[in-house]
């Protein structure tokens, strides 16, 4: 319904706040060469998105996805808040993770990756093989390499762990602050179920993991532990 998806677009566009946009413009690195390039911002916060997604849960596929084809950051937002909903709530999960995959490449900031593939893609292979994982993460699309990295979370919380170290290893040589961040991100939360998986990964691996990437995945750890991992 064509009519409902203007409506949305209103409702967010309404909410904007110039002031707030311009910060988010340089906060998500929109400028000429950066991660963000041409990404515009309306200004309107996280969790007024939320509340106005929950008033269009019933939008089409098909509606969501002209959202996420959409420059505005908000629109794409709100379109993948209201699938994660729908992924949670439909047993047609496999069509909500091809529909997923199709649009990857309008799933493009680390707030997008970070909502989503978790609950979507990491949920969805719980009891799947992961070789899409490591297809993405051998992706030339940084985006692409964060969510596969990401999606593990969904797996870490349900004590399943190979996948992260596995692409961790994949990942070391990645040249992007972004992808140091994640990866570091996701061996810390393994490493708080896990603490002898990333004491072994990290005696394996710390000196040739970027420094960000290590700083990220120890931060959980003992500060006299943290320190002889960062001596390297």
């Amino acid at each position: 319904m064509t009519n409902n998806l203007t409506q949305l677009r209103k409702k967010l566009y309404s909410k904007r706040n110039k002031a707030k946009a311009e910060i988010l413009q340089r906060f998500f690195k929109t400028g000429k060469g950066e991660y963000g390039e041409n990404d515009v911002f309306l200004g309107v916060s996280v969790p007024e998105q939320r509340k106005i997604a929950k008033d269009f849960h019933y939008l089409s596929l098909i509606n969501l996805e002209k959202l996420l084809k959409s420059k505005i950051h908000e629109y794409r937002l709100t379109a993948l808040i209201i699938l994660v909903e729908k992924y949670k709530k439909t047993n047609q999960k496999k069509q909500i993770f091809d529909f997923y995959l199709k649009n990857l490449k309008r799933i493009n900031n680390w707030d997008l990756v970070d909502l989503s593939a978790p609950q979507i893609i990491g949920d969805y292979l719980l009891d799947k093989k992961r070789d899409i994982l490591y297809r993405l993460a051998r992706s030339n699309n940084l985006w692409s390499r964060r969510i596969a990295i990401v999606s593990c979370l969904q797996l870490i919380r349900n004590n399943q762990f190979k996948e992260v170290f596995s692409l961790s290893q994949v990942l070391l040589k990645d040249n992007h602050d972004l992808i140091h961040k994640a990866t570091g991100w996701m061996l810390r939360e393994a490493g708080k179920r896990s603490p002898e998986k990333l004491e072994w990964f990290l005696k394996k691996h710390k000196n040739e993991m970027p420094r960000t990437m290590l700083r990220y995945s120890i931060e959980k750890l003992p500060e006299k532990q943290r320190k002889e991992y960062l001596k390297k």
